[in-house]
């Protein structure tokens, strides 16, 4: 082929290029975000494969030959969610957060280690840093774990993708520093994944999330369309304390209603044998009257029989084991 022949190949192929990308990026600037029900199929379709629920990890049994686990798991806010995060500071919703550190969590803590039940704690890395002795008191017994639950509790969503991966490698770093151990476990801030998120998730080395909701049972991740071999320990509203114990709220309930609530839930995992997750907060569950009814439900798991408690570290690496992903 001549030098004249290739260049004109060339710019052929280069012209093909360019009317594709004009194409797309017209097609791009006729979406508009306001109107859902106008949107080209392709378009809700890569919107919605971003982050999905791949293949059901529950493993055939739990360790010991149980029937099903429990995990109980504690976001550790305390001052992050009382004005932190948004840098509306004042001096009364601060103290809530510190009775967080101060009163609930050595009370919590007790609990679990007169129980000899595992449990995993989710630390915005600035919570941690405010009461560092935090991470002896839950290390001391050689039983629970602390994960990562973001910087500030900053809501990630707002963030781009290199802020978001600066504050995530920061936490992971600070808490390491802190507690003198790799936390391998991400919970996002409120719940919920930006464009980025599993992204730097996968980037960092993590060996689990947990804040995502679209199944009971552990699941792998899938990003657009292909498994990722992250599992998703998934999470859900009913089995949080947080928005059913605002004492302020609309939807307040009192604490031995939401303990039948989450024994009923238990009892449907039970028979099903597969898990049961629940999310709570130090500054929420830590006072009196909720701890009661913590009490209560864990008397009526222990009752039930042919459970595993375990942390969500632990839960990851068996069903990753049993799944054959490691």
């Amino acid at each position: 082929m001549s030098i004249k022949n290739l260049s004109a190949n060339i710019l052929r192929f280069l012209l093909v290029v360019i009317s594709i990308l004009f194409l797309l990026v017209g097609h791009a600037q006729n979406i508009n975000p306001d109107e859902p029900w106008n949107w080209p199929e392709e378009y809700v379709l890569n919107q919605v494969n971003q982050v999905r629920a791949g293949r059901d990890l529950t493993p055939d049994f739990w360790p010991g030959d149980a029937r099903v686990a429990v995990l109980l798991s504690y976001d550790v806010d305390n001052e992050t969610t009382q004005g932190l995060r948004t840098g509306e500071i004042n001096i009364g919703p601060l103290s809530q957060g510190e009775y967080g550190s101060r009163v609930a969590l050595p009370r919590i803590v007790r609990l679990m280690d007169e129980e000899n039940i595992p449990a995993s704690f989710f630390f915005p890395a600035w919570s941690l840093k405010i009461a560092p002795e935090q991470a002896e008191l839950i290390l001391a017994s050689g039983i629970h774990e602390i994960a990562v639950h973001g910087w500030i509790h900053e809501l990630n969503t707002a963030l781009d993708g290199e802020t978001e991966k600066r504050l995530l490698r920061l936490s992971m770093e600070t808490i390491e520093e802190i507690s003198g151990v790799k936390p391998v476990g991400f919970r996002a801030p409120s719940w919920n994944h930006s464009p980025n998120t599993l992204s730097i998730v996968r980037e960092l080395g993590f060996l689990y999330e947990s804040s995502l909701m679209a199944d009971d049972r552990p699941y792998e991740l899938l990003q657009n369309g292909d498994p990722t071999g992250l599992v998703e320990l998934p999470v859900e509203w009913i089995l949080d304390d947080a928005p059913l114990f605002n004492p302020l709220g609309a939807r307040y309930m009192n604490p031995r209603d939401i303990m039948q609530v989450w024994i009923d839930e238990f009892e449907v995992a039970w028979d099903e044998g597969t898990m049961f997750l629940l999310t709570m907060h130090p500054h929420v569950i830590g006072h009196r009257s909720r701890m009661v009814a913590l009490k209560g439900l864990i008397d009526h798991i222990k009752a039930r029989g042919n459970v595993w408690f375990g942390t969500h570290e632990e839960a990851a690496r068996w069903v990753r084991q049993q799944a054959g992903i490691d």
